[in-house]
């Protein structure tokens, strides 16, 4: 079992940064894809990036390119999201989670999730 746990989540105003965390507890992120996901209110919840924890590729949609950097720190065995020049229509609830091996941009394909963090940015 993996229990994963986001944080970093808040209120900011457009063009300001913000980075998410995501801890992982129970098992290292070794072998697994870990990915990040977002739901905007009224939405389903969608792919946002995803890294191959062994070979360190990231791979994000093409909303996020640029904006978005996903990041990995093996000896804490956390991930991160680093959002620049956020905008409004980011505010979503920013979930992290984690598949064995090959990841996947399919919200399906993951078998752990943690509890979500809330991302409000101000117009």
């Amino acid at each position: 079992q993996v229990q994963l746990v986001e944080s970093g989540g808040g209120l900011v105003q457009a063009g300001g940064s913000l980075r998410l965390s995501c801890a992982a507890s129970g098992r290292t992120f070794s072998n697994y894809a870990v990915g990040w996901f977002r739901q905007a209110p009224g939405q389903e919840r969608e792919f946002v990036t995803y890294i191959s924890w062994s070979s360190g590729m990231v791979y994000s949609a093409n909303s996020v390119k640029g904006r978005f950097i996903m990041s990995k720190d093996n000896a804490k065995n956390m991930v991160y999201l680093q959002i620049n020049s956020l905008k409004p229509e980011y505010t979503a609830v920013y979930y992290c989670a984690a598949r064995f091996r090959r990841p996947s941009t399919s919200v399906d394909a993951y078998d752990y999730w943690g509890q979500g963090t809330q991302v409000t940015v101000s117009s």
